[in-house]
């Protein structure tokens, strides 16, 4: 991983996500893990709201990487609800299109989230953008990172760029502190 800074993503620093910034905008291609990336801390309390993997396919991850999923928290974001009967803390799953729902759930798992220790994952912003328009995945997204930040804990938010619209790539960067690029 390598963080960039400005418009030319010149790297300065090898693991971007140990930095000092609290939130961190991460270009992610579609083929790569985003919970693979993150810090060995961060497993420690981590909640990841998960547009791209079932809550069951991400505790397979978790553990394929040794990781204790008992410590991972999901707000799983599925067209379908799939049961789920694992180690993972869960909310009831949410439908993408449902905004609202998504930041209440994501609202009452915040709890669960250590101030100052802990750490918010969400895997994949661009689906967001399937299903709600430009304007209300940026107001979402604003609200998420003032929750983080509220909560004073690490937010990784991974966008594939080639899937959004570059107008709406920048409002995202803006409202974060860092940016670099998942390899």
């Amino acid at each position: 991983m390598e963080e960039a800074v400005g418009p030319g993503e010149t790297p300065v620093a090898p693991d971007a996500l140990a930095g000092t910034a609290t939130q961190t905008l991460v270009r992610t291609p579609a083929e790569a893990d985003p919970v693979a990336a993150l810090p060995d801390r961060a497993f420690e309390n981590l909640l990841v709201v998960s547009a791209r993997d079932h809550p069951n396919r991400l505790q397979t991850r978790l553990e394929r990487a040794g990781r204790d999923p008992t410590a991972v928290g999901a707000v799983p974001v599925l067209p379908a609800a799939e049961a789920y009967d694992g180690d993972l803390w869960t909310t009831d799953p949410v439908d993408p299109d449902d905004l609202t729902g998504l930041a209440m759930r994501f609202a009452d798992a915040m709890e669960h989230v250590e101030p100052g220790t802990g750490w918010v994952l969400v895997d994949a912003l661009g689906v967001l953008l399937v299903y709600a328009d430009d304007s209300r995945a940026c107001r979402f997204f604003q609200t998420l990172t003032s929750r983080v930040r509220a909560r004073d804990v690490r937010g990784v938010y991974c966008v594939n760029p080639d899937a959004v619209a570059d107008e709406t790539y920048e409002r995202f960067r803006a409202m974060c502190d860092a940016e670099c690029t998942l390899e």
